[in-house]
């Protein structure tokens, strides 16, 4: 079942590179914060790599004016996501995540099969809003567009 509004963000390990590949928790990322966490299907990819990982590096500043950290997530390694980090020019502070099984991705109810692209299990495009670990908006794009999980529209929105 897919996660709702008003719903807290499950618990699960997540990666980060730094100083070699890190587990980060969601609490750690979550609690006691306000962020933005953005889906994409995969690193380097068109619409990720052209449209909706440079909005949110373009906007950044904005986010973090609001008091709002943001971060990325793909089903890819660490590895991926740092790479494609420094291809995009991501700040400091912009944070990549690596969901490299998908498994929280499950738990968000957001996986998506991509299997006859040759990607297997993904996660669906989306953004969500979380204030302490408590979803409070929930963006999820319908299959193979790009509207409403952009910066633009989370920044209108929060």
């Amino acid at each position: 079942m897919t996660i709702q509004i008003g719903e807290r963000i499950p618990a699960a390990t997540l990666n980060i590179l730094k100083d070699g590949v890190q587990s980060t928790s969601t609490d750690e990322i979550f609690k006691g914060r306000n962020v933005v966490l953005f889906s994409v299907p995969g690193a380097f990819t068109p619409t990720c790599s052209t449209k909706h990982l440079p909005g949110y590096v373009e906007h950044f500043s904005e986010f973090k004016q609001r008091g709002v950290d943001v971060a990325c997530i793909a089903v890819n390694d660490a590895y991926v996501m740092d790479a494609w980090a420094k291809i995009q020019n991501v700040p400091d502070g912009l944070v990549m995540l690596a969901d490299g099984n998908g498994a929280f991705m499950q738990a968000l109810g957001l996986e998506m099969d991509a299997t006859r692209f040759g990607m297997g299990l993904r996660g669906k495009r989306f953004a969500l809003y979380a204030e302490d670990g408590v979803v409070r908006k929930l963006n999820i794009e319908a299959p193979g567009e790009f509207k409403v999980s952009s910066a633009e529209t989370m920044l209108a929105e929060i």
